[in-house]
């Protein structure tokens, strides 16, 4: 794979006329970061009709093509580890992941090994997508870590590409079950809210107002009722941090043993007891279903895990 310097022309779309710089690069080119582009666009590396774009913060026109220089990806600094890996799918271009609850996908503050990165940098090898500017496994999405299934990686530039374009173009089909506090009183429905940091606590999110927020839409539908709960699954429309837990919170019906949105198991009755028994400590979500077109074979590509064995056993206990 090319581990050289690459150029990518990034033209301003008529919807992010008169958004910051960063912001509206970031938007043409889903496969690199807002910060990312904020380093390029400060080393000089992104060159519009008057030369290179110094300031970030400068407002964007429509139709201003841009192009953006990628240096080679930096040395990695996480380590390779040998965890195993429940390998849904692989070939040479990307990788499909079920992953456990309690498995963090990216080393940050607080879990710098033991995380996903580190296990597919032992698995994959050599074989590892730079784009985010250094080199290592391309996520082009994440699961929360105390949330089950299938995650997609890439292991080729190309692949990373392709898969943020169809993220992008909100193509990938993903459906999560999960079991929610409460009976809903319909059958199916859209929450289509706009999500933020928690102006009371930064590591929460919250519905906030229009403008304010990244545009969120989850699609639900009830399977089926249970004691004190529902299984309902999820499609995601967007992908947004905690979307799931926080727009089905929003309605009143967040996600049993969700330890952020839903009340504590002592208030939750029989389905508390339920909870405390089994020690069920996390959310109960689980990303079942996983569709996409392979980026660069173009082949259509499904996936379905089922639902893990702590999670089935409080659906079994729930069940009328």
């Amino acid at each position: 794979m090319d581990r050289g310097v690459s150029t990518i022309e990034a033209r301003i779309s008529d919807s992010a006329d008169g958004w910051r710089l960063d912001r509206a690069l970031a938007d043409a080119v889903p496969s690199l970061s807002r910060e990312r582009l904020k380093a390029l666009i400060a080393s000089g590396l992104v060159i519009g009709p008057d030369g290179p774009a110094r300031d970030p913060s400068r407002k964007a026109a429509a139709g201003t093509l841009f192009s953006v220089t990628v240096p080679a990806p930096a040395p990695l600094e996480n380590e390779a580890q040998d965890i195993a890996l429940n390998i849904a799918y692989e070939d040479e271009d990307l990788i499909v992941v079920d992953k456990p609850a309690g498995l963090v996908v990216h080393p940050a503050a607080g879990n710098l090994d033991g995380t996903l990165v580190n296990a597919l940098l032992h698995h994959c090898g050599g074989s590892l997508s730079g784009i985010g500017g250094v080199a290592r496994p391309g996520i082009v999405h994440r699961i929360d870590k105390d949330t089950s299934g299938l995650i997609v990686v890439a292991k080729t530039d190309a692949a990373h590409l392709g898969l943020s374009a169809q993220f992008k173009a909100h193509s990938i089909d993903r459906r999560y079950q999960a079991i929610v506090i409460g009976h809903l009183r319909m059958l199916a429905g859209t929450v289509d809210a706009p999500l933020g940091r928690s102006s009371s606590n930064r590591k929460k999110m919250s519905v906030v107002h229009e403008g304010r927020g990244k545009h969120a839409v989850t699609h639900w539908r009830k399977l089926e009722a249970l004691q004190g709960a529902d299984l309902v699954e999820c499609r995601l429309e967007t992908g947004r941090t905690h979307q799931v837990r926080v727009h089905m919170a929003s309605i009143g019906h967040p996600l049993a043993g969700d330890p952020a949105y839903a009340r504590p198991t002592g208030q939750l009755g029989s389905l508390g007891r339920v909870l405390e028994t089994l020690n069920f400590r996390r959310q109960a979500l689980h990303a079942a279903h996983l569709g996409f077109i392979h980026p660069v074979k173009s082949i259509a590509l499904s996936f379905d895990s089922e639902m893990p064995s702590d999670m089935r056993e409080l659906y079994n206990k729930l069940i009328v």
